[in-house]
């Protein structure tokens, strides 16, 4: 199934059922967070099998998920692992956004006017659909609510300010997730393609089969040392072509309009504007 969290005709939080182009409201389940069970959202998407439905077109698209915990895997892809000259990481390189990082399919992508190196990066994002602590490889699949798309927009000359990322990372309002949440049941992650387009131009390309530390990896890894809860996030690396490697340097500017497409899942899209500020 394919869910998609959007803004009602009052401005109110909606969780949504995708059958083709349109979307049928779920009843008592408005966001996927650590609330929301995997077998609760099922439950309450086989309930709104024959309800009414609006257009997927036009609706005000929210982040598809809510969560309390947003993981992120630096140097993840061989490729980009070579085009920063660093060695092979041999543990995952973390670190972490927060919920107020992340906005919705179609939102805009603000350049905050304090950095000059926005930067792009095209992501597979890993939804949590149960909890769990120490997760065995074997079982981490189990634990996985479905998968979206992820721009881990980075802000360069913050992010280089110290050996910590976080300060380029973890900026309010930048980072889209969406457009849609596919489970994992119609889904295997294990061999998607995975682009990132700027203004049309194709910047990034891959498949998530190069990850060097796979999604399973990831699951036992972060939920050693947390419970990882329905909603939470695993933003599983990004491939060469990022903006700052380039030569010359390509960054985000206003009126800009960036997609990540993933194989399987769908495209998102944002345009960038510059942030005003009173």
């Amino acid at each position: 199934m394919r869910f998609v969290a959007y803004r009602d005709a009052d401005g109110a939080a909606a969780l949504g059922r995708v059958d083709g182009d349109r979307v049928r409201r779920l009843d008592g389940v408005r966001r996927v967070d650590r609330e929301t069970s995997a077998e609760a959202l099922r439950a309450a998407a086989d309930a709104a099998r024959d309800g009414a439905d609006v257009p997927l077109d036009g609706l005000d698209l929210l982040p598809v998920a809510q969560p309390g915990k947003v993981f992120c895997v630096g140097l993840n892809y061989r490729s980009h692992v070579d085009e920063t000259g660093r060695d092979l990481p041999t543990y995952p390189v973390l670190f972490p956004k927060f919920a107020s990082s992340l906005i919705g399919h179609g939102a805009p992508i603000t350049l905050p006017p304090e950095s000059a190196q926005v930067d792009y990066e095209a992501e597979l994002a890993v939804v949590i659909g149960r909890a769990g602590r120490r997760i065995a490889r074997e079982d981490a699949f189990d634990h996985v609510l479905g998968y979206t798309v992820c721009n881990d927009v980075t802000m360069r000359d913050f992010q280089y300010k110290t050996h910590q990322w976080m300060q380029g990372k973890a900026w309010d309002g930048s980072t889209p997730l969406g457009p849609v949440l596919v489970t994992a049941d119609e889904l295997d992650p294990g061999d998607l393609a995975i682009s990132l387009r700027l203004n049309g131009r194709e910047l990034q390309a891959s498949r998530t089969d190069r990850l060097i530390f796979d999604i399973p990896e990831l699951i036992a890894v972060t939920s050693q040392f947390t419970r990882l809860e329905p909603g939470d996030v695993i933003l599983t690396g990004t491939p060469s072509g990022v903006g700052f490697r380039r030569d010359p340097q390509v960054f985000l500017t206003d009126g800009d309009v960036v997609e990540v497409e993933i194989e399987g899942i769908g495209t998102l899209r944002n345009p960038v504007r510059a942030e005003t500020v009173a």
